[in-house]
């Protein structure tokens, strides 16, 4: 079994990030390297959540992020909204979109990735792609320009650059890693995955891979909500 944030250090609590909020719900921006809900055991106490709710004490978590994933995520505020959200969710009525930069240069400008996901459970947290008992899982991607890791050392005379590209991806179902493992899955593994290897040669500090977008419809009017946080590389 691989240890699961062995060694949570979460970034330093600077205050809210908050794209949005009104009385029924509210949406945040996650930064890397933070759980979006509590962990097993005290020293992973400190997440997304419990922070909100110091200032909002009736906000619930609605889905999550993977702790090195950054970007945006919704919270209900009260019972009845949460249970409104998360039949949204469920139901697969919230837009989402991702922005990643993988390892090699994507070659076709859009595509799917339509592989079954299942734990590896000898390695969990691990996912893997299985055909014979994994679920089906849906990832839809668009490259966006083709570039080098932001995070190489000087290049020495001699030393290959490491192609990279950036990418939009839209994960049509909500598998864990369903991202990480469909592109490592085609052989472009998202920058700084020590799960995944994307950390091989790129020198990247944190997971490439941020919440850049959701839009749905409101819980309680007929109002298309488009919510938007750039990544921060």
């Amino acid at each position: 079994m691989i240890a699961s944030h062995a060694s949570y250090q979460p970034p330093r609590d600077c205050g809210l990030d908050i794209v949005y909020c009104d009385k029924s719900l509210l949406v945040a921006n996650k930064p890397a390297g933070l759980l979006s809900v509590p962990g097993r055991g005290l020293e992973k106490s400190d997440n997304l959540t419990t922070r909100i709710q110091k200032e909002y004490p009736d906000a619930r978590s609605v889905h999550r992020l993977d702790m090195s994933t950054s970007g945006l995520l919704v919270f209900a505020r009260g019972a009845d909204m949460h249970q409104r959200l998360s039949c949204l969710f469920r139901e697969r009525a919230v837009m989402k979109s991702y922005i990643a930069i993988v390892a090699g240069r994507v070659v076709t400008h859009s595509g799917e990735v339509d592989l079954p996901l299942a734990s590896d459970w000898p390695n969990r947290p691990k996912q893997k792609v299985d055909f014979a008992a994994g679920k089906s899982s849906l990832t839809r991607y668009r490259l966006l320009a083709h570039t080098e890791s932001p995070y190489q050392p000087s290049i020495r005379p001699g030393k290959q650059v490491l192609d990279a590209s950036r990418v939009e991806l839209e994960p049509v179902t909500g598998r864990t890693h369903q991202l990480r493992v469909h592109m490592a899955a085609i052989g472009h593994p998202v920058l700084g995955d020590g799960l995944y290897g994307g950390n091989t040669g790129s020198g990247a500090t944190r997971l490439l891979l941020h919440a850049r977008k959701l839009s749905f419809i409101h819980p309680l009017r007929p109002e298309l909500l488009t919510l938007t946080a750039e990544p921060p590389f």
